[in-house]
């Protein structure tokens, strides 16, 4: 029973978009029949030969259910109990996970600011100080999100100066790709070059902001740097019985490079929404448009006239900043009637 218009899309979030076509058909012929659950099905077993082909041979897959699951059960994996984590101020572990990593880990967070929400190895150095001082928490990894929440990317060499400063000093490297497809396809390259290679220890892989249907997986690309993942997975109420589903999802977005188009398309509707936006007076950017966000700066008045036929959020009302969203299901003509409704709003 259908309840909503199925044709009506907005520029809010890319979690408001629904699920790929492509993605449906690969869970419906993953079911019939029995598999073995909790991970020992063929699907999982291939994606975990898959993520070896992508990723390196050390690489191992653990599927999971969100992007929180996944951010907290591997950096829990990453970290002893006194173990702290060095993340920028936006960082969706610090502003969007609802206290989880601390609340169900119980690490600490060690916050800092960043410039277009990217960490620099200059900005993590304020707070990688204090070892064996037993009164502050321990910073033993870091963690960055790619493409960051303010819709930037980072190449493979920001990567490998941040790995290198947090190995230097014993920290492992953690890196949240909730959009991580949305990353490769504008940098054009293998997800290999900006992770593994760029010295990556362990990665959140997204799905659900690329047209999966609540599947999101951690993948370790040094073995040697986690422990337990196979009790904390449980632990932390991730473990799927029926696994074999989440792992046909994530299989699908690797099949045909179907996530890194879909994404490509997504990065491809932000460019044009930004460059129909550009020229026109009374909107700014506050940030570069390098995947599949735009932040823009607009007065408010306007963005709730714009609100009344799209839905977005603020993201800084007292900047008058606003995030726009595009998904891989956004349309040229989506874009198009958003940049007219938007010159409308402030004319």
């Amino acid at each position: 029973m259908r309840l909503h218009d199925p044709d009506r899309r907005t520029f809010a979030s890319d979690n408001y978009a629904g699920v790929l076509p492509e993605v449906l058909a690969a869970v419906a012929d993953a079911n019939g029949g029995h598999q073995i659950a909790y991970g020992e099905d063929v699907y999982t077993a291939r994606l975990g030969e898959v993520v070896k082909e992508r990723f390196g041979e050390r690489a191992e897959v653990f599927p999971v259910f969100n992007g929180t699951g996944a951010n907290v059960t591997a950096l829990t994996a990453l970290l002893p109990r006194w173990g702290a984590v060095i993340a920028t101020g936006s960082a969706h572990i610090h502003t969007d996970e609802g206290g989880a990593p601390e609340r169900v880990s119980g690490l600490k967070l060690l916050v800092v600011p960043a410039e277009h929400g990217k960490l620099t190895p200059a900005a993590a150095e304020t707070e990688a100080w204090g070892w064996g001082d037993e009164h502050r928490p321990q910073p033993l990894a870091v963690s960055i999100t790619q493409s960051t929440e303010l819709g930037t990317v980072y190449t493979p060499d920001e990567v490998r100066a941040i790995a290198d400063f947090a190995h230097e000093r014993g920290m492992a490297v953690h890196m949240d790709g909730a959009r991580i497809w949305n990353a490769a396809a504008a940098l054009d390259m293998p997800f290999a070059a900006f992770t593994k290679d760029a010295g990556v220890d362990v990665l959140s892989l997204g799905g659900t902001k690329n047209g999966l249907l609540g599947a999101e997986a951690i993948v370790v690309l040094d073995p040697e740097r986690v422990s337990g993942l196979h009790f904390l997975r449980k632990l932390n109420m991730q473990l799927a019985s029926k696994m074999r589903f989440a792992s046909a999802q994530l299989l699908a977005l690797f099949e045909d490079d179907l996530g890194l188009r879909t994404a490509a398309h997504a990065n491809a509707m932000a460019a044009r929404l930004r460059a129909g936006l550009e020229q026109v007076e009374g909107v700014g950017f506050s940030h570069p448009t390098q995947a599949n966000a735009i932040f823009a700066e607009l007065d408010l008045d306007a963005a709730d006239r714009i609100r009344e036929r799209y839905r977005f959020y603020d993201w800084d009302r007292a900047n008058r900043q606003v995030r726009w969203m595009c998904a891989f299901d956004t349309t040229e003509a989506d874009v198009d009637d958003f940049v007219a409704t938007v010159k409308a709003a402030l004319s």
